[in-house]
Order: C-alpha cells, then sequence, then structure tokens
C-alpha cells in the first residue's frame, strides 16, 4: 500500500476504475456510494485518514471523493444522477497505466490514453473442476456487499409498507363491486381528493455548517428541533425555510435526529456533502424520500 495521502488517493482512484471496470463486465451495477466504499475497503484508510472530520466522515473519503473529478475532468468517468458510469478511455486508462504511479502522473498531466490500446475484455470464466466441489466457508462481506444489503433491506422494508397499505384499498374496491345494485340508489357521499402516500421516516434533518444560524446550539447535530424539516401531506416532501448571510455552506440530510441514515450529493447514502452557495436571503431546502432528491431555492 502506498505511504502518503496523495498516493493513497491515487491508488484508490484507479481502484474506483477497476471497480467500475468490473461492473461493466458483470452487468451489474453500484452506485456511487457502493464504488467508493469498494474501493476504501480494497485500499483500506491509515490511522490519520481514517479520522472523522466535523461532519462525521473519514479524513480519507473526503479526499477520495473531491479526487474523483480528476477522473471526470480526464473522460475516464461520468457523474449522473442515476450514478457513476466509466467511460471506455477509462476502461482503456487501466491497461495503459497498469501501475500506480504511471497512473497518477496520466491523471495529473492529462496524458491521453494511447489510440492503439484495446479496451480490456471480461476475465475468461474458470473451467469448471471435475471433482465435487467442497463447501465454502460463508464469504465476508465487504462494506459494499453491505451498503448493498441495507439499500436492499429498506427498498424491501418499503415494498412491504407500501403492500399494507394498498391492500385494504383493493379490499374496499372489490367490496363495492360486490354490493347489491339496490346499494347504488343511495345518495353517494362527496369523497374527499385522495392524497398519494409514501412510507416516510420519523423526522429529516438539515445537520450542517449553517444549524448554529438556525437556532441550534451547535452545528452538524441532527439532533435538534431548529435543524428539522416539515413534511408536506400534499407533495410528500419535507421542507425547511431559512434566512441565511450571504456564503458559502455544506450539509446532509440526516434522518430519525441521528446519523444512522444519511444523504450527501447525488442521494448517496452517507456521500459527500451538498454544497450551498447562497447570495443572502431567504433558502428553501427541499427533499425527497422516495428519490433521495433535494432541492434548493
Amino acid at each position: 500500500m502506498a505511504k502518503s495521502i496523495a498516493d493513497n488517493t491515487d491508488l484508490r482512484l484507479k481502484t474506483v476504475l477497476h471497480v467500475l471496470t468490473e461492473g461493466v463486465w458483470s452487468g451489474g451495477s453500484l452506485n456511487a456510494g457502493e464504488v467508493l466504499a469498494e474501493a476504501t475497503a480494497r485500499v483500506p484508510f491509515s490511522e490519520h485518514e481514517a479520522t472523522l472530520l466535523s461532519g462525521g466522515i473519514p479524513r480519507g473519503h473526503k479526499t477520495l471523493t473531491s479526487a474523483t473529478a480528476k477522473l471526470v475532468k480526464a473522460g475516464w468517468l461520468v457523474k449522473g444522477r442515476s450514478g457513476w458510469t466509466i467511460t471506455d478511455d477509462g476502461m482503456r486508462a487501466t491497461v495503459a497505466f497498469p501501475d500506480a504511479d504511471s497512473f497518477a502522473t496520466a491523471l495529473d498531466a492529462g496524458t491521453p490514453v494511447p489510440a492503439d490500446v484495446a479496451i480490456p475484455p471480461a476475465p475468461a470464466p474458470a473451467p469448471a473442476a471435475k471433482a465435487a466441489p467442497a463447501k465454502k466457508a460463508p464469504a465476508k462481506r465487504t462494506p459494499a456487499k453491505k451498503a448493498a444489503d441495507a439499500v436492499g433491506k429498506a427498498a424491501k422494508a418499503i415494498e412491504d409498507a407500501i403492500e399494507d397499505a394498498v391492500e385494504p384499498v383493493v379490499k374496499a374496491v372489490r367490496s363495492r363491486k360486490a354490493a347489491p345494485k339496490t346499494a347504488a340508489k343511495a345518495a353517494p357521499k362527496a369523497e374527499a381528493p385522495a392524497v398519494e402516500t409514501f412510507p416516510q421516516p420519523e423526522a429529516v434533518a438539515v445537520a450542517g455548517d449553517f444549524n448554529t444560524i438556525l437556532g441550534a446550539p451547535e452545528n452538524w447535530a441532527p439532533q435538534y428541533d431548529e435543524a428539522q424539516l416539515t413534511l408536506d401531506a400534499l407533495d410528500q416532501l419535507w421542507k425547511i425555510s431559512a434566512d441565511l448571510p450571504a456564503g458559502s455552506y455544506t450539509f446532509k440530510i440526516a434522518l430519525n435526529r441521528s446519523w444512522d441514515e444519511n444523504y450527501g450529493a447525488f442521494g448517496t447514502f452517507d456521500g459527500p456533502n451538498h454544497e450551498l452557495h447562497h447570495d443572502g436571503g431567504t433558502v428553501t431546502i427541499r427533499y425527497d424520500h422516495r428519490t433521495r432528491d433535494i432541492t434548493i431555492n
């Protein structure tokens, strides 16, 4: 493993491209948070890099997240709202610059990938063994797998909640269809328009470096009332409005008054901080728990 933070970061950037390339080969997909988690699992943080910053994010994680901008600038990575995508040049770069030093030098200097370098093909599957395979011990879950499992469990819980909410409605509709025709003679009662609902957390907070401006005792603290958003039942959006002085701010969305579940840029679980560059005056932050999207105006 490399010695300095810069060397470690360059090695993790190369690993990010390897992880994304493997995803192309397998036909699977990982979100940005899972890609970063897998890269840091393969190239672990040093003790200094593991130090938590004020936002509860490891120093090395924040450094790596910022450094991925170099991959975008080189044309090797595309960041979108739906996730990260490696380009053909990004896949070719893993072959053209095979070691960490040549990779870092090419990335910093903006060296293009040589035109004669082909896209690396997927490795050939290993031949099947003739003997009956021995039972394997359960594989240890990597941080990326743990994150994927957590997301899967959350999605299953949401599906179950939606099913529980829909089933009574379905039963009611079926009952009305089976009712005798004489019931139709009664004067219909006016009903309020239905409002689409979605399973929501108990609380949503904006935790950042401006919480004290909102009246909270300290910054980056999602447990205080002053940091909480309010759910609008009509559009199912969590909202908070506040007057902020002109300046640049950073924040994340934290659920249920803790850091156990939080979302950063691109709606990434435990992802990098959101940035807010404000001219001064009233600002409104909206959070959509269905998509994890955050809008500011």
